[in-house]
C-alpha cells in the first residue's frame, strides 16, 4: 500500500478482484490497489479458503485514493458501472459468496455516501440493488499473485474474455488518462 498520508481508502467488491481491479487502474487519482479479501470471520483467510466459501469473505480491492482528484461518491459511480449489482454472490461465470456485490465502508461519512449512491443508482437497473453495505473490520491482502493480475497477465483465458471486454465497456463510456 501507498505511504502517503493524504489517500482515502475504498475498499469495495463486485465480483473477482482481478476484474475490478482492472478497471479502478484505468481512473485517475488511483494511486494504489491491493486485492484481497474482507467482510467475513475467518481470521487466516487465503484464496483457496475463500474461493471454497469456507471464511465468509468476498473477493475486494482496497483502493488508495487522492480525493483532491476523485471522490468516494466518483469511485462508487465506477463501481455500479463495473459490475452487476443485482445478483446476489454470482458475476458472469463466477458464483459464490466470495464475489458478492459489497461496499466496506471506514467511516460514517462513506457509509452515508454509499447509501446515498446505492439509492441513487437503484432506479437505473431492472432488478433490486442487493449489494450490500458494511463496516470494514479487516481488510486481508491477497496472495502476491493476484496484484495487479490483468496487466501481468494479459494472455491468459479469463483476462482475455472476461476482463478485456469489461474493461473495453468501460472505456467505451470514459475518456482515461
Amino acid at each position: 500500500m501507498s505511504d502517503r498520508n493524504d489517500l482515502e481508502y475504498a475498499t469495495l467488491g463486485g465480483g473477482c478482484f482481478w476484474c475490478v481491479e482492472a478497471i479502478y487502474q484505468l481512473v485517475e487519482g488511483v494511486e494504489s490497489i491491493v486485492s484481497g479479501y474482507a467482510g467475513g470471520s475467518d481470521p487466516s483467510p487465503n484464496y483457496r479458503s475463500v474461493c471454497e466459501g469456507r471464511t465468509g469473505h468476498a473477493e475486494v480491492i482496497r483502493i488508495g485514493f487522492d480525493p483532491k482528484v476523485i471522490s468516494f461518491k466518483n469511485i462508487l459511480d465506477i463501481f455500479w458501472e463495473a459490475h452487476d449489482p443485482t445478483t446476489r454472490n454470482r458475476q458472469g461465470n463466477d458464483e459464490g459468496p466470495q464475489y458478492r456485490s459489497i461496499i466496506l465502508y471506514e467511516s460514517a461519512t462513506q457509509k452515508e455516501i454509499a447509501e446515498k449512491s446505492r439509492e441513487e443508482y437503484g432506479p437505473k437497473f431492472s432488478s433490486p440493488i442487493v449489494t450490500e453495505i458494511v463496516p470494514l473490520e479487516k481488510f486481508f491482502p491477497g496472495e502476491g499473485y493476484h496484484q495487479n493480475y490483468f496487466r501481468t497477465n494479459p494472455a491468459q483465458p479469463y483476462c482475455h474474455y472476461v476482463i478485456r471486454p469489461k474493461i473495453e465497456k468501460f472505456l467505451k463510456k470514459h475518456s482515461v488518462g
